[in-house]
Parts: structure tokens; C-alpha cells; sequence
């Protein structure tokens, strides 16, 4: 089985740079990219209009807490990242009461 070769930076950046302009003309505000941004990172896309939600009312402080949580975990331990986001959203709101 042959290795595969891995992908070059430059052309890694085109594809980012690509995406970001065609959801420019959806994305007005700052809380809407950062919401987009939450989903498509916890691999939960058909939710995006929650993380939207949460990025315009929840404060950005403990939205990053929790998303640095789920980013410190080894991504094959954590079958569906986005219920820990939330678990971890949900402890950090009691403990901010």
C-alpha cells in the first residue's frame, strides 16, 4: 500500500480562502462566522444555527472555555465532540451562577 502524500500548505490555504469567500455573502456579523466556525469544528453542521444562537448570547469567554475542552481531548476517544461541548457549556453556565 502506497503512502500517501501529504497535502501542500498552499493548497490547503486555497481551500480555506475559497470557503470563506462563498460564506461571506451569508455571514454579516461576527457572531455568525464564530458560530459557523464552532460548528463545522465540532463536526455538527446541521446545527450551525445553535452555535450561532449561542455565540450572540452566551458570552465568548465560556463559549472558548468549553471549545478548548473539547480541543484538548484526543479526537479518537470523543465519538460526538459536540455533546461534550455542550456538557462542558452547560457546567461552566452553573458554575458562572
Amino acid at each position: 500500500m502506497p503512502k500517501s502524500q501529504p497535502t501542500a500548505i498552499s493548497e490547503t490555504l486555497f481551500k480555506l480562502q475559497d470557503k470563506l469567500v462563498k460564506r461571506k455573502k451569508y455571514v454579516k456579523n461576527e457572531f455568525q462566522a464564530y458560530g459557523l466556525e464552532l460548528a463545522e469544528e465540532l463536526e455538527d453542521w446541521q446545527n450551525r444555527s445553535l452555535y450561532i444562537r449561542l455565540a450572540k448570547t452566551v458570552d465568548r469567554k465560556i463559549l472558548e472555555t468549553a471549545r478548548y475542552f473539547v480541543k484538548d481531548h484526543n479526537p479518537h476517544q470523543i465519538k460526538t465532540p459536540y455533546k461534550l461541548f455542550m456538557w462542558k457549556l452547560k457546567e461552566l453556565k452553573k458554575l458562572e451562577i
